[in-house]
C-alpha cells in the first residue's frame, strides 16, 4: 500500500487538469464510474482499482506528453477523478479515542493500592 500511497503523492499534473479532477470529484460515483473505466461489471477493492487506474492514467499521461493523435484530455481528467475517488479509501481508520488504556503493571489491583 505504501507503494501506492507514493506513486500518489509523486503525480504532478497541470493545474487545470487538477482543478477539473476535483471538481468532478463531487460527483463520483465508484460502481458507475469504475465500471465504465476499468470495464468490470463489479467494482474491485480500492487497492486494486487504484492500481489500475494508475496504470491507465501512466499511459494516458505518456499520451498527453508526446501530444499523441489519439490523446483526449476530458478521458484523461475521468481516470484523475476516480483515482482522487478512490484514494480516500485507502487511508486508515482512525482508532477510537475512548478505549481504555492498559495498566502498565498488568495489576488492575494495583491501581486501587496506590
Amino acid at each position: 500500500m505504501h507503494d501506492i500511497q507514493t506513486r500518489l503523492g509523486q503525480l504532478r499534473r497541470p493545474p487545470l487538469m487538477v482543478r477539473a479532477a476535483r471538481i468532478g470529484a463531487a460527483g463520483y460515483d465508484r460502481d458507475r464510474d469504475l465500471a465504465r473505466l476499468l470495464g468490470v461489471g463489479v467494482a474491485p477493492p480500492p487497492i486494486v482499482a487504484l492500481r489500475h487506474l494508475l496504470s491507465i492514467e501512466a499511459e494516458a499521461e505518456h499520451a498527453r506528453r508526446a501530444r499523441a493523435a489519439g490523446y483526449r484530455a476530458a478521458r484523461h481528467v475521468e481516470i484523475l477523478i476516480a483515482i482522487m475517488g478512490e484514494a480516500p479509501c485507502l487511508a486508515p481508520a482512525p482508532a477510537p479515542a475512548s478505549l481504555p488504556r492498559p495498566e502498565a503493571s498488568g495489576i488492575a489491583a494495583l491501581r486501587l493500592v496506590t
